[in-house]
């Protein structure tokens, strides 16, 4: 039996989870990455898509995630792209998994940008920050008093208004800080850098506990190929 597949990269760049041996863990989804899954003489159970290209190479398409789950392959997407995607084929069976995911699922984001970062291709290390992850941040610094709503919700406007491959903390704060003075940005500034969670990677670790758990996998149905058309 093949092992399930997952389509990974910053979201976890660096991370032990990488290192288990019940899942085959593939770069950065990219289209026709999925077809060729398919393509294989045994294709894998399961497939998720944490991380995937979005602006420097064609993106993996909601076609090819119907295709395979038209064969029994089961779907789980997270974090990232793989949210995106899911949110848009969850009415066929793809499976919806973490934090971000709900927020697009629900509605109250629904930028792909709110996902993007630019990251090195070689060692897969991010070198933006991702719009969504500094939501969830801001909102911890609040609940744990650290922040006041203004000034949260200002360095959210100031980092919305920074294309994605300049989203980094420390250009937001820069930014901040020329309009407000340094002294109220640093107790955010010092959790932000210590204290602040990474919902990219809670997510994406949920997602490889579930693929793995998930005893519906494949639907109980045997993979089929070719695929039937989709219409």
């Amino acid at each position: 039996m093949s092992r399930p597949v997952v389509f990974v990269g910053p979201s976890l760049h660096g991370g032990a989870a990488l290192r288990r041996a019940d899942i085959e863990f593939l770069p950065p989804v990219r289209r026709g990455d999925i077809d060729a899954l398919l393509a294989r003489d045994a294709p894998p159970p399961a497939i998720g898509i944490i991380d995937g290209a979005f602006f420097q190479s064609l993106s993996v398409s909601p076609k090819e995630v119907l295709r395979a789950i038209d064969v029994g392959v089961r779907l789980y997407g997270s974090s990232s792209i793989g949210a995106l995607r899911a949110v848009e084929c969850a009415p066929y069976g793809m499976v919806g998994v973490g934090r971000i995911y709900e927020e697009y699922q629900s509605g109250r984001i629904n930028a792909d940008d709110e996902v993007a970062i630019t990251y090195d291709d070689e060692t897969g290390r991010a070198l933006s920050e991702p719009l969504v992850n500094l939501r969830f941040a801001v909102a911890a610094a609040q609940a744990a008093g650290v922040v006041e709503v203004p000034l949260a919700e200002h360095f959210l406007l100031l980092a919305k208004r920074r294309y994605f491959p300049e989203r980094t903390v420390a250009l937001i704060l820069q930014d901040l800080a020329a309009e407000v003075g340094e002294a109220p940005c640093a107790p955010l500034r010092q959790f932000l850098a210590h204290g602040a969670p990474d919902t990219k990677r809670d997510d994406g670790l949920r997602l490889l506990d579930l693929i793995v758990t998930d005893g519906s996998a494949t639907n109980g149905r045997p993979l089929e190929w070719p695929p039937p058309v989709h219409h």
